[in-house]
């Protein structure tokens, strides 16, 4: 299996500090931001990623090179700036043919969070439900943050849910490359794209309650240093 994490975007409330770097390169502790997300995935035996970027794109090559940490990285490059990216879904329709070229799900992780969350317990059954045809994703949710009291959704039975909105994507999923087939290569979200396979019953969930941060500011990225699990 392979995956991919997001790295396109402009961390606008992160300047002046992105003005010089994407966010998931920026420094936290001894490491980067987006290495939670490669040591994570290199942890649950999944050494091939796709990374996609676009504001200041030309950055990443010469910071992670293709080796890094123990995963071999390829790079889907949309642009040289945020206005070329293509946004969630876009950037994963364009990264379709990198991540996948069958049936076999693959694992889209945002670079700017941090989180301790086992990502090999996607492996067995999530996957299996996605190869078979009995699901078309699988979401990760957290309670809802302070900074997100509304909430994205909810889960019930198993099923993820746009009614009751008790819990926030903690933009971790597993998806199955077939929804993504003949989607345009355009900028566009991933959200509310997936709610049509939400109201059909075909994204299944769980709720995390371990460790997990959504870094979005200087100061959230200078007090993750201090908090973090090592």
């Amino acid at each position: 299996m392979k995956a991919m994490i997001l790295a396109a975007g402009r961390g606008k409330r992160m300047r002046p500090l992105t003005d010089q770097l994407p966010k998931p390169l920026l420094p936290v502790g001894n490491r980067r931001l987006i290495d939670w997300a490669v040591d994570g995935l290199v942890r649950a035996g999944i050494h091939e990623i796709v990374i996609n970027a676009a504001h200041l794109s030309h950055t990443f090559m010469p910071t992670l090179g293709q080796y890094y940490r123990g995963a071999t990285l390829t790079y889907s490059i949309e642009g040289p700036s945020y206005d070329q990216s293509l946004e969630t879904l876009g950037g994963i329709a364009r990264a379709l043919p990198l991540l996948s070229d069958g049936n076999e799900p693959f694992i889209v992780v945002a670079g700017d969070i941090a989180t301790d969350f086992d990502f090999s317990t996607l492996l067995s059954e999530p996957a299996a439900r996605l190869r078979s045809g009995q699901a078309d994703a699988h979401l990760i949710l957290v309670p809802n943050p302070a900074f997100h009291p509304e909430g994205d959704m909810g889960l019930e039975n198993g099923l993820i849910t746009r009614e009751k909105r008790t819990y926030t994507y903690s933009s971790i999923g597993l998806f199955s490359p077939r929804i993504f087939k003949d989607v345009p290569i355009v900028f566009a979200k991933l959200f509310p794209w997936l709610d049509q396979f939400i109201e059909n019953g075909r994204v299944t969930g769980e709720v995390f309650h371990g460790f997990w941060e959504n870094v979005g500011t200087p100061q959230a990225l200078h007090d993750l240093s201090a908090r973090a699990p090592k």
